[in-house]
């Protein structure tokens, strides 16, 4: 037992959180699934080439980027508000994967606003592309932090009050 009755090996806790319950892993399927879906419709624009895909996936790519910025806040507060979470490797990466899908993103996001429904062709498709592959890394490293080092997990131990 540690100081104030706790378990010295606790795990590291999330900081950003509601009743207990930590904001950051109910924020981001929100951005996950918007930025899938941008690219699921860029290739239903490729194969049909009706524009109302293309305006969805306009849509989404914003979606996904407002939804990703309250993701980031709520993983910013956990990153930085733990000593314990910022000692793991597997955390810094899945900040630095997160904050290049959301940079990539942007960036596809400014060129459909600046070149329309044709710039989905060009490197829409491939940065909707790459920001999924990297999605899908930064996915793993997010359940290596839940599962592998419980990350904002309550132990049997921990007090239930937040």
């Amino acid at each position: 037992m540690g100081r104030a009755g706790q378990m010295v090996d606790e795990n590291p806790r999330s900081t950003a959180k509601i009743g207990g319950h930590p904001l950051h892993p109910m924020l981001v399927p929100f951005p996950i699934v918007s930025f899938i879906g941008a690219l699921v419709t860029d290739v239903m624009w490729l194969t049909t080439g009706e524009g109302g895909w293309a305006t969805a996936s306009s849509w989404l790519l914003g979606i996904g980027l407002a939804t990703a910025l309250l993701a980031a806040a709520a993983g910013m507060a956990d990153y930085l508000g733990d000593e314990r979470v910022r000692r793991i490797g597997a955390a810094t990466r899945h900040m630095i994967a997160n904050v290049i899908v959301v940079t990539l993103e942007a960036v596809n996001f400014v060129v459909r606003l600046t070149g329309g429904s044709e710039s989905i062709s060009g490197l829409g498709v491939w940065l909707s592309l790459a920001s999924v592959a990297i999605l899908a890394y930064s996915g793993w490293l997010g359940g290596e932090l839940v599962y592998r080092h419980r990350v904002g997990v309550r132990g049997p131990d921990d007090d239930t009050s937040g």
